[in-house]
C-alpha cells in the first residue's frame, strides 16, 4: 500500500506536462561545470619605509578585492603595506583557506626584483642593503605558490611588481658573480593547473600610468571576470589593452599552461536550450575556430602555418596570416637588437683599444646602421602587433556580445578590416594606437638619461633646457643624431639598447669617479690638491732653506779653487826658501791669501826687482799686467796698492 506522502507528490509531479522535464534536463545537462568554491587573496604595498612610496599599488588592490567580490568569489582578503612577517602569516592562513577551494588566486602589487633568477616579492619594511639581505628580508614567489598549491581545478598568481627596483641602485654586491636582473625573471610553473601572470614581459619594467591604476590593472578589472571567457583568452585581452594604451611598450605575459576544457573565473549566463525537435544545422566554421584557437595558444610560426595548410581560405585564415606577420616581424626585431648590440660592442671596443681612425669609422658607421634597422624593425613590429590586436579584438567583440551564436554564425569568408599601406608606415599605427601621453613619454626619457648618467635632475616630466642638455650629452657620447627638441619614442628605444654607463661621471672640485659614484680625494701627507683637482708636492720652507745655504757652500768653494790657481807672485833668486831663478814664481801653497790681509792672521808679502817684503799697512795686493803697470817679466804680476 502506498504512504499518503508519497500520493500527495505523484500528485504534484502529475501536474507538470513531459516538455517541462525535458527542458528542465537539458538546462542542467548544458551549464558548465564550474568550481564550488573561489578564494582569493589581494596584496597591495605603497608605502615603503625605506624608499619612495608607490602611488598604485593600493588603489590597485582595491580595485581587484571589489572586481572579485562582484564576481561572485566566497573569500576575498585584502591586505595593504604588509611587513616581512605579516606576510608569511597572511600567506599561511590563505594557504588553509585554499585547501577546499577548487580555485585560488591571489594578487600581488608593488616591488618585486630577481636576484640570481629567483624572484622576490618586497615587503614594505625591507632594507635590503646588501644582495644577500633579499633571502631575510623579502619573500619569493615560490613562497605564494605554496599558498595556492592546494586548490583543485586552478591555481592562479598574477603579479603587478615589474616596475623599476629603487633598492637595486644602492644595494650592495657581496659577489662580482651574484646578478640582480631588470624586473622579474622567466617561471616554470612545476605543478599542474599552474599559471603565473606578469605585468610585464620577463626582463622588462611595467609602467604606473598617469590615472588612478596601472594600465595592466585596469585591463585586469575590465576582463577576467568576464562570464564564461576562458582565463587564457582573458589575459590575451588583457595583453592587447596594455599593448595599446603603453604604446607597445609594456607586454603582460603569462607563464605555465591548462588543459583543453575552458577554465572561467565566472560562470557564463545560462541560456534556455533550444525545443527538442528543432535540431541544430552543424556548422563547419566552429570547427575552423576550435583549431585557431588552438594554433593561437600555440602562438608560433609551425602552428599557424600547420592551420593554414588546413584552412588556407577564410576569415580565421586572414587572422592567421596577420599573426603570422606579427611573428616575423617580432623575429625580425629580435635579430636587429643583437646585431644593433653586436655593432655598438664592437666599435666600443675598437674604441678602448684605440684602433686606427679608418676602423673606427667604419664600425661607426656600421652601429649607426644596425640602430636604424633596429628602429626600422622596432615600427614594423609594433604596426604588426596593433594589426593583429584590432583583429583579435573584433573577433572577441563578437564572441563577447553573443557568446552563442557569434562563434558558430561567422560564416562570412571576408577577411578583417587590414590597412591598404604597407606596416611600416607611421600612419596605420596612429591609426590604431594613440600612445602614451606626452608627459608620460618625458618622463620615461628623463628616467632612461638618468640610468646612462647624462642626467642628474628627477624625471618630471617637463622637457626643460637642463634635459635637452642632458640629450645633447647622451648624442656626443653615444655617437646618435637624436632630436633634443623633444622627447620622442624614437629617443626612449635609443637609449634603451645602452645596457650600461653612456655619459662620464662629472664630479666637483676634490672628487673623484670611483665606478658609478665621486669619492673625496685624499692627498698624502705633504702635498696639496691644486686648481686640476691633482696632488702636487708641497714645498716647504727648511728645503728651500737648505738648498740655499747650499748653493753660498758651493760659491764659497769655486772661488777658494780660483784663488788657489790665481798667478803666483814674482820672487828674486835667491831669496829664502825658494829657489826658482829670476823671473819665477813662488808656488801657490806659499802665496798667502788676499783676504787674510787684515786682523791678526799672517801678513801678505809682495816681491819684485828689489826683493820680498811685507805689505805695508792699509794697502793690498792687485794683480796687473804690463800694460796695467805692472812687471814686464812674465807679461804681470801682483804689485802693492796703497790708497
Amino acid at each position: 500500500m502506498m504512504r499518503p506522502g508519497l500520493l500527495k507528490l505523484r500528485g504534484f509531479l502529475r501536474g507538470f506536462s513531459p516538455g517541462f522535464f525535458l527542458a528542465a534536463a537539458m538546462l542542467l545537462l548544458c551549464q558548465p561545470a564550474f568550481a564550488e568554491k573561489r578564494v582569493a587573496l589581494v596584496l597591495g604595498n605603497s608605502t615603503y619605509q625605506n624608499v619612495p612610496p608607490l602611488s598604485n599599488p593600493t588603489n590597485d588592490g582595491g580595485l581587484m578585492a571589489a572586481t572579485f567580490k562582484q564576481a561572485g568569489f566566497d573569500i576575498v582578503d585584502t591586505r595593504y603595506d604588509l611587513t616581512a612577517l605579516e606576510t608569511r602569516r597572511v600567506l599561511r592562513d590563505f594557504a588553509d583557506r585554499a585547501r577546499d577551494a577548487d580555485i585560488a588566486v591571489v594578487y600581488y602589487a608593488g616591488h618585486g626584483m630577481e636576484v640570481d633568477g629567483t624572484n622576490y616579492l618586497i615587503p614594505v619594511d625591507a632594507r635590503l642593503e646588501r644582495d644577500t639581505d633579499v633571502y631575510d628580508e623579502a619573500f619569493s614567489l615560490d613562497r605564494i605558490l605554496v599558498a595556492v598549491e592546494p586548490a583543485k581545478q586552478l591555481r592562479l598568481v598574477i603579479l603587478d611588481a615589474c616596475r623599476d627596483n629603487p633598492f637595486a641602485k644602492s644595494m650592495k654586491h657581496s659577489l662580482a658573480s651574484r646578478s640582480i636582473g631588470r624586473g622579474l625573471a622567466r617561471v616554470e610553473p612545476t605543478s599542474t593547473n599552474t599559471l603565473i601572470a606578469y605585468s610585464a614581459k620577463a626582463g622588462s619594467t611595467a609602467q604606473d600610468g598617469d590615472g588612478r591604476n596601472s594600465p595592466f590593472t585596469t585591463a585586469l578589472s575590465q576582463h577576467l571576470t568576464t562570464p564564461g571567457l576562458d582565463v587564457r583568452k582573458a589575459f590575451g585581452f588583457v595583453r592587447d589593452d596594455v599593448l595599446k594604451s603603453t604604446g607597445n611598450r609594456q607586454e603582460p605575459f603569462v607563464y605555465g599552461s591548462l588543459g583543453g576544457n575552458d577554465v572561467a573565473l565566472v560562470p557564463a549566463r545560462a541560456v534556455p536550450a533550444p525545443p527538442a525537435a528543432s535540431p541544430q544545422v552543424a556548422n563547419p566554421q566552429a570547427d575552423i575556430r576550435r583549431d585557431y584557437e588552438l594554433a593561437l595558444q600555440v602562438g608560433n610560426k609551425a602552428a599557424m602555418s600547420a592551420f593554414l595548410a588546413q584552412h588556407p581560405d577564410g576569415f580565421y585564415a586572414s587572422l592567421a596570416k596577420l599573426q603570422l606577420e606579427k611573428i616575423s616581424a617580432e623575429e625580425a626585431h629580435v635579430a636587429a637588437t643583437e646585431k644593433a648590440r653586436a655593432a655598438e660592442q664592437e666599435r666600443a671596443r675598437l674604441a678602448s683599444e684605440g684602433a686606427r681612425k679608418e676602423a673606427q669609422a667604419k664600425a661607426d658607421a656600421d652601429a649607426k646602421a644596425a640602430e636604424a634597422a633596429r628602429l626600422a624593425a622596432e615600427r614594423t613590429k609594433q604596426a604588426a602587433q596593433a594589426q593583429a590586436a584590432e583583429a583579435e579584438r573584433q573577433r572577441g567583440e563578437k564572441i563577447t556580445s553573443n557568446p552563442v551564436v557569434a562563434p558558430d554564425a561567422a560564416t562570412d569568408t571576408s577577411a578583417p578590416a587590414e590597412p591598404a599601406a604597407p606596416a611600416d608606415k607611421a600612419t596605420n599605427l596612429a591609426a590604431l594606437s594613440s600612445g602614451p601621453s606626452q608627459p608620460d613619454l618625458t618622463k620615461s626619457v628623463q628616467g632612461e638619461l638618468r640610468r646612462v648618467g647624462c642626467l642628474k635632475a628627477d624625471a618630471d616630466g617637463d622637457w626643460n633646457a637642463t634635459s635637452k642638455r642632458s640629450l645633447t650629452q647622451f648624442n656626443r657620447y653615444a655617437k646618435t643624431d637624436l632630436d633634443t627638441k623633444v622627447a620622442s619614442s624614437d629617443a626612449l628605444d635609443t637609449i634603451k639598447q645602452k645596457q650600461s654607463r653612456v655619459c662620464p661621471l662629472a664630479c666637483e672640485h676634490g672628487y673623484q669617479a670611483d665606478g658609478d659614484h665621486c669619492t673625496r680625494i685624499v692627498c698624502a701627507e705633504g702635498s696639496f690638491l691644486n686648481e686640476d683637482n691633482e696632488c702636487q708636492k708641497r714645498r716647504g720652507k727648511n728645503a728651500v732653506v737648505k738648498r740655499d745655504e747650499q748653493d753660498r757652500r758651493g760659491r764659497r768653494d769655486r772661488a777658494d779653487r780660483t784663488d788657489q790657481f790665481e798667478r803666483p807672485e814674482r820672487m828674486p833668486r835667491g831669496s829664502t826658501g825658494y829657489d826658482i831663478g829670476v823671473g819665477g814664481y813662488a808656488p801657490a801653497r806659499a802665496r798667502p791669501r788676499a783676504s787674510a790681509s787684515h786682523g791678526g792672521g799672517p801678513r801678505q808679502i809682495v816681491c819684485d826687482s828689489l826683493g820680498c817684503r811685507p805689505v805695508a799697512a792699509g794697502c793690498h795686493l792687485d794683480y796687473r799686467t804690463t800694460a796695467q803697470g805692472g812687471p814686464k817679466e812674465g807679461g804681470g804680476g801682483n804689485v802693492q796698492i796703497c790708497n
